[in-house]
């Protein structure tokens, strides 16, 4: 959508981007106009860094609050207990991507396959975070500054999180930064 627009509105045709992002997420979108694009495969590849809150006690079917509500548990998160649990996901781990990612199977994204009702069997991908900051947790919820991998997904890692800590969780709010 956003190539789109930037083509309507420089009138450029050779117009891509660096990566994309969840509909509800916020923040930075690399773009390239132009003779530009031909540098796009040197930063499709580079780290991210992002800015996540995590709900802890709700659980949804997209692992964010895009999805409908699975269940919820009352819960109060130990801040302490919270920084040991991510201390777990730091380095490389496996992760495997949600129904709603643009991941393909069999030539279909499998958000397309998630919006008719089908669920199939992803495999565990390789993806590395390289440092998880906690900057606040009220026992709700909390912020995290992750600085990842390409192909690392926050609604799941935020999921993860949530199963290790034995709550569930999903991802309430999003920013590249």
């Amino acid at each position: 959508d956003v190539v789109d627009y930037l083509r309507k509105l420089l009138r450029f045709k050779k117009i891509g981007h660096g990566g994309t992002l969840d509909p509800s997420a916020a923040g930075v979108l690399p773009v390239f106009v132009g003779r530009a694009t031909t540098a796009i495969e040197f930063f499709v590849e580079d780290d991210k860094e992002y800015i996540a809150e995590i709900s802890f006690g709700i659980v949804t079917d997209t692992g964010d609050f895009e999805g409908n509500i699975i269940k919820t548990i009352p819960t109060k998160i130990m801040e302490s207990e919270l920084r040991e649990t991510l201390l777990q996901f730091t380095g490389e781990i496996l992760q495997i991507p949600p129904m709603y990612s643009a991941v393909k199977y069999k030539g279909k994204k499998l958000y397309e396959l998630a919006r008719r009702g089908i669920s199939v069997s992803r495999k565990p991908r390789k993806v590395k975070i390289h440092f998880i900051d906690l900057l606040d947790c009220n026992g709700s919820t909390a912020s995290i500054k992750v600085a990842c991998s390409k192909g690392t997904y926050i609604r799941t890692l935020c999921e993860d999180i949530g199963k290790e800590l034995g709550c569930g969780s999903c991802l309430s709010c999003l920013v590249r930064t």
